[in-house]
Order: structure tokens, then C-alpha cells, then sequence
């Protein structure tokens, strides 16, 4: 017998919704700057991690991982209002800091930035397809 034909839930990459994929964009950053921005944010939370293991004690950076992990998963549905990650801004203290969004406006609120499609992001979110929610900029 043969077997029932399926069709597979989107593990492809949908060259018309998200155009054609370049391999340069996964092997080079988009600036030198960037991988030095990363680094250095990599090893400012790891000393902080161990400047709290050494003044509280073990459990407390782990409580503190488990809350950032908790406060990462809460957020709004795919759609026109993004979410705003308030708790996890304050309990790691960036609600404080001056980003480029703040003298440079929000990315989000440009003209050119494509409305986001809600059913397509609920589909990323739940596997069934696979890509970024919406296309940043047109």
C-alpha cells in the first residue's frame, strides 16, 4: 500500500515571503563593532554572575536566571502593539540605560517598516513555519 501523501508544515525557507537566503549574512556580522559589542556584554554578565555568587551565594544568581528565563517567555501575541519586556528590562537593569532607540527613535516606529502579519506569527511561534515573524524593512 502506499502511503497517505502529507505536506510538509513549513521547515522550508519561503523564498517569496522572505526573500532569497545569502549564506555571507550567517558568516560575516554586519560590523566589527558588533562582535566586540557581544563579547563585552558576555563578560560584564559573567562577572557580575560571579560578584553576586561571591557576595549572596550560589543560589541567588541561579534564582535570578530562572526569573530572566521566566520574564524572556511573556510576551504579547504577534501583532500591531510589540511587546515592551518591562520586567525583564528592570530586573537587568537596561530600563536604566540610553539606548540608540533613544536618540535615534524606535526602528519600529519608522514609515518604512512593514506591518507585522499576525497569522504568520502565530505560525512561527507554534513551528508550523519558519522565518522571522515580518520583514523589518521593505
Amino acid at each position: 500500500m502506499e502511503s497517505p501523501k502529507t505536506i510538509p508544515l513549513g521547515r522550508q525557507i519561503d523564498p517569496l515571503r522572505h526573500g532569497i537566503h545569502g549564506v555571507k549574512s550567517d558568516i560575516i556580522e554586519s560590523h566589527p563593532l558588533e562582535s566586540a559589542y557581544r563579547t563585552a556584554k558576555v563578560k560584564q554578565e559573567e562577572m557580575k554572575k560571579k560578584i553576586l555568587t561571591n557576595t549572596y551565594g550560589a543560589a541567588f544568581p541561579m534564582k535570578m536566571e530562572l526569573d530572566r528565563q521566566i520574564l524572556t517567555k511573556f510576551q504579547r501575541p504577534p501583532g500591531a502593539i510589540p511587546s515592551s519586556f518591562l520586567g525583564l528590562e528592570a530586573m537587568t537593569g537596561t530600563l536604566e540605560g540610553f539606548g540608540f532607540e533613544d536618540y535615534l527613535n524606535d526602528p519600529r516606529d519608522s514609515e518604512s517598516l512593514c506591518p507585522a502579519d499576525m497569522h504568520h506569527g502565530m505560525e512561527v511561534r507554534l513551528g508550523m513555519s519558519k522565518g522571522p515573524i515580518c520583514p523589518s524593512f521593505i
